[in-house]
């Protein structure tokens, strides 16, 4: 009984944290473990950049920076960061050679590592993304294609590819990501993560954008890839110092997509997200179908205000020349330069007017459910040019709202998107919290009688 009640009480990155913090195992040996799985996948390439000395060092200097006070919550955990963000020592690439030389070697952390740092965590290195963050594949003609390491015909998806790969081969206990229209969600939900993605206006006044590189303002966002949604509030304290209320409610409302929307899934994502709806209903929520037609939409607002705002970034770094980047990317940042500052103000009128009836039909329930994507897995080598927009069409609504989400994770990759009210991150959270707690129970329960009929 006293193992299933540490299942139940502890996800991984809380569990090493405790262990580091009462020196069970040395930060240097947690450091070690992580760098003997680092780019283990079939392309070599979850990181862009890793020192490996310069991490054998940062993690021998833990004891000395944080004796005798009580230990920060990631003390001594390894974690990754997606190569949008500056760290000492390192280019910031974008995840594109043309910026790996015009950007130089970083010479002060951004806002996001210094963060981590004063949290405790390792930084072990920077990883691979799609290129600009502009894609959700995490294809990648400058410095390859991101390959699951646990399947090496699978791509990770994007952007927040490395970010994935990071957490599935384990050399990261959790990894930095960012998402516009999908990015953390998902890696995550390909790779069968969790992923948090938070409140855009969270983010925004967290300040910890500073060295960091936008692809769209109105929509990016930050957030964490992980193994466990146990680990959520512990992530998210981390990075925003977000303190999770104590779950005291029993049942909820929770509204989801209706079936009528799902038409384009295929049956594995189908399947799955009955799975998670019969596990949320077991757990004391009443499921109500929503009217989600008017989501259609979102895709379009969604495309032209990121290509509009990817353009008036990157024209300036690029000196307006787009024909450094993969031709899919071009295209798009040219179109963007093209839109019209008119026609700009009648998307934006219409993203005003979405995120308005999204934001009402959020607050009738406590949470609301929709899969990550209509398709399970994105094959190596594969066209998909029309994965984009089966994966947008579920993506972009929550968006264009900034809502937060968790990515409830499925063996298959058919993730969930579990989604808040605006600004609800810490209870959205703590139910996550909650749920992994749950579903751990059940494992070990089922664990349990295996063995006692085993025994038997």
């Amino acid at each position: 009984m006293r193992s299933m009640s540490k299942a139940i009480a502890r996800g991984p990155v809380q569990e090493l944290r405790e262990q580091l913090a009462r020196g069970d195992i040395t930060p240097r040996a947690a450091a070690e473990a992580a760098l003997s799985r680092a780019n283990s996948n079939a392309s070599h390439n979850v990181y862009l950049a890793l020192d490996a000395e310069k991490v054998r060092e940062e993690a021998d200097t833990l004891p000395r920076r944080f004796a005798p006070v009580a230990k920060p919550p990631l003390y001594g955990v390894p974690v990754s960061i997606k190569d949008c963000f500056d760290v000492a020592g390192f280019p910031t690439t974008l995840g594109s050679r043309f910026y790996a030389a015009r950007n130089g070697v970083a010479g002060e952390d951004s806002a996001v590592a210094s963060r981590l740092r004063s949290q405790g965590a390792i930084i072990i290195g920077k990883t691979h993304m799609h290129p600009l963050a502009y894609g959700i594949t995490g294809e990648n003609p400058d410095y390859g294609d991101c390959v699951q390491p646990r399947d090496a015909q699978r791509l990770t998806g994007g952007s927040s590819s490395g970010a994935a790969a990071s957490v599935q081969e384990q050399s990261a206990l959790a990894a930095i990501g960012t998402d516009t229209g999908g990015s953390v969600r998902v890696p995550a939900a390909l790779c069968g993560l969790a992923g948090y993605r938070a409140s855009v206006e969270l983010a925004q006044r967290s300040g910890l954008w500073r060295g960091g590189v936008h692809l769209a303002p109105t929509f990016d966002t930050l957030g964490w890839l992980f193994q466990d949604l146990r680990d959520a509030p512990l992530l998210a304290e981390a990075l925003f110092d977000l303190r999770m209320p104590e779950e005291t409610q029993t049942s909820f409302r929770i509204g989801c997509v209706s079936d009528g929307f799902l038409d384009d899934c295929d049956s594995q994502v189908l399947a799955d997200f009955a799975d998670w709806k019969k596990k949320l209903s077991a757990s004391g929520a009443t499921i109500t179908p929503a009217d989600t037609s008017y989501w259609e939409e979102a895709p379009e607002i969604y495309a032209a205000i990121t290509a509009h705002e990817a353009a008036a970034t990157h024209r300036t770094k690029s000196g307006g020349d787009f024909s450094h980047f993969p031709a899919a990317i071009a295209e798009r940042l040219a179109w963007g330069a093209s839109i019209s500052a008119a026609e700009i103000e009648q998307f934006r009128a219409r993203h005003a007017r979405f995120r308005e009836r999204a934001d009402a039909q959020l607050r009738e329930f406590d949470f609301f459910l929709a899969p990550c994507a209509a398709l399970y897995e994105l094959a190596v080598g594969a066209d998909h040019t029309a994965s984009r927009r089966a994966i947008l069409r579920y993506t972009t609504p929550m968006s264009l709202v900034g809502a937060p989400l968790v990515t409830l994770p499925c063996a298959s990759g058919a993730g969930v998107q579990l989604i808040g009210p605006r600004n609800s991150d810490a209870r959205l959270l703590g139910h996550a919290k909650v749920l992994g707690a749950r579903l751990a129970w059940c494992i070990a329960a089922h664990d349990d009688e295996r063995s006692r009929r085993g025994a038997g």
